[in-house]
């Protein structure tokens, strides 16, 4: 009996930590509320560029093994555009080169026609790669916004805690340290929202540069055969082969 007394004496008496995030987003109010939704935004955007943007790259570098091994087994271009997939990257140079091609014979200044094939080829190229990099100006700009979004709210938050302490006459450590705590919550969130979105921007970006080599080599490639009338084309690189199945020892004779 004395001890259930003096337990529940200890837990009436001990104080209760009032200072957390929701606490904090409590305190806080519209405005903290706000801050955080729009933070939060951001790290949902920022997951889903990564992630289409990586599958959409993932998809390039895949038919490009298609290319090296098939396409170029083709008599002609023709032939060759039919062995790659309507919407890839890869199809598109084909067709606009055909096209191109086309307008290429109808000109009279071989110079200006060898410039306007090349023009052509560049100009697939460039909206092949525009399209690789859209999203990612958005990244650039969450990693670059995102903590003064954060160090927005703890401003917000450290001025609604100095108001309060002022407000109550007391400037002891118990009641400058919660406050001042709940309020740099919000610089944390965005530093966890813009590293993310910088790490993410840079290896998209390297994974690009090394998509648009690729281009620009399959281009050239094109334009040699063109020009060339089919007698310049790469070397096909063949599949590799399977491997045989060791074969079984035989199995021991009887003994008689």
């Amino acid at each position: 009996m004395i001890i259930n007394l003096l337990t529940a004496a200890a837990g009436e008496s001990a104080p209760q930590n009032q200072f957390g995030f929701w606490e904090a987003m409590e305190q806080g109010g519209a405005i903290a509320w706000f801050i955080f939704g729009v933070l939060v935004i951001m790290s949902i955007g920022s997951f889903y560029i990564l992630i289409t943007k990586l599958l959409e790259q993932n998809k390039i570098m895949k038919q490009y093994k298609g290319v090296r091994t098939n396409f170029w087994k083709a008599p002609s271009l023709k032939d060759g555009a039919t062995k790659l997939d309507k919407n890839s990257a890869w199809r598109q140079i084909v067709d606009d080169a055909l096209k191109a091609d086309e307008d290429h014979s109808k000109m009279t200044d071989q110079r200006e026609a060898h410039d306007y094939l090349h023009g052509s080829l560049q100009s697939s190229e460039d909206s092949i790669n525009a399209k690789l990099a859209g999203g990612l100006p958005f990244l650039a700009s969450v990693g670059a916004t995102a903590p003064f979004i954060g160090l927005l709210g703890t401003v917000i938050g450290i001025y609604r805690a100095l108001i309060n302490i002022g407000l109550a006459g007391s400037a002891s450590i118990d009641k400058v340290a919660g406050p001042v705590g709940e309020a740099l919550i919000m610089t944390a969130i965005g530093l966890l929202v813009a590293v993310p979105a910088v790490l993410a921007y840079n290896w998209l970006q390297s994974r690009n540069r090394r998509i648009a080599e690729l281009l620009t080599g399959f281009s050239t490639d094109v334009l040699a055969f063109i020009s060339s009338d089919g007698k310049v084309k790469p070397t096909v690189v063949a599949a590799p082969a399977a491997k045989p199945a060791a074969a079984k020892p035989a199995a021991p004779a009887a003994k008689k």
